[in-house]
């Protein structure tokens, strides 16, 4: 692939660094992409006048709870209960930073929070690689995570992989905020989820360690159901997609009959964690849209491994040795109904 020159956003994070952003095109999709997080800043389609994900031009936004928006979440994402898991036999201890006592998304060792390197780019696509240390926020090996996103027609292709020197935990996912309709708020849109259980949580948002079929409760997604926030229950809860990571399956049909946009997205990860972003809103106006993002204005899908994972024995497990390659693929199809 050839070099091609960055975009750099307005602004700079907290610390000084600055934010570099690569361009996708191919006529019927384009894309930004930044190599903070190696987030996916926005998503476009030809003839729709707005992002289909939620971003900011100013990279000040992503050194707060922007952060979130479209990056890569990992070595661990989600939340690990008592902050601590066993691997390889040994005990280890992560960074608390929920609920005093939990560790959410590997805190202050998370991906989301550096600045990964642009390894291969063209007109259509693009590698980012970042390098984990061992023993950072406690988790064992030197790992190397990478994340490829490409247009292939109407549908976007993100690809994560990690490997590791030393036994390890691992469960990638990308954080992005979807929407079919400008993003002031998702009540109307239809929404399709395809699975049959999802994961009750407690009061911290942890799973009780129920499997409980969808059949009966309100987040039976199975066949297209209007949304409304007033009456729809708060999402933060893992779709179970599967026992096991590895075939592409379809997971989720968000559409809009205000503007006519449908995405479809399918993945090879055995669970959909679905957030309809009731916690926070945010008040910038420095937004890809060119407004304040308001509660419930969009929501994050994010395909990976079932959250706290480690001890479950029934969970799809996140374990990853040095024999072994993580490996996550998600498409993202953009159409018009």
């Amino acid at each position: 692939m050839s070099e091609k020159a960055h975009d750099t956003l307005s602004g700079s994070l907290p610390d000084g660094r600055k934010v570099r952003r690569v361009a996708l095109d191919n006529g019927i999709l384009s894309a930004g992409v930044l190599d903070l997080g190696a987030g996916l800043q926005e998503l476009r389609l030809a003839g729709v006048d707005f992002p289909l994900s939620l971003g900011s031009p100013d990279a000040a936004a992503y050194g707060r709870i922007m952060s979130l928006f479209g990056t890569i979440m990992g070595p661990v994402a989600n939340r690990i209960s008592g902050a601590e898991a066993e691997i390889d036999g040994r005990r280890h201890q992560f960074e608390v930073n929920e609920n005093g006592r939990n560790t959410l998304h590997s805190a202050g060792a998370g991906a989301h929070l550096k600045t990964w390197e642009i390894e291969s780019q063209d007109e259509t696509e693009v590698t980012l690689r970042v390098d984990l240390p061992d023993g950072e926020g406690g988790y064992p090996g030197n790992r190397v995570l990478r994340s490829r996103y490409a247009l292939d027609g109407d549908t976007l292709v993100h690809e994560l992989t990690g490997t590791t020197d030393k036994p390890t935990l691992m469960n990638l996912a990308l954080h992005g905020f979807w929407t079919a309709q400008p993003p002031k708020g998702w009540g109307g849109q239809r929404l399709t989820i395809h699975a049959d259980a999802y994961l009750p949580v407690d009061d911290e948002t942890l799973p009780t360690g129920e499997i409980r079929p969808v059949e009966g409760t309100p987040f039976d997604f199975r066949s297209p159901r209007t949304l409304d926030p007033r009456t729809d229950p708060d999402f933060d809860h893992n779709f179970c997609l599967t026992r096991a990571a590895g075939f592409l399956r379809p997971a989720l049909r968000l559409e809009s009959p205000e503007t006519g946009v449908a995405i479809e997205m399918s993945t090879t990860a055995p669970g959909l964690q679905v957030f309809g972003m009731h916690k926070f809103s945010v008040e910038d106006d420095e937004t890809m849209h060119g407004h304040p993002y308001p509660y419930h204005a969009a929501f994050a899908f994010e395909p990976q491994h079932w959250p706290d994972a480690p001890g479950r024995a029934e969970w799809p497990g996140i374990e990853l040795s040095p024999d072994e390659t993580f490996h996550q693929l998600s498409r993202w199809r953009v159409t018009r109904l």
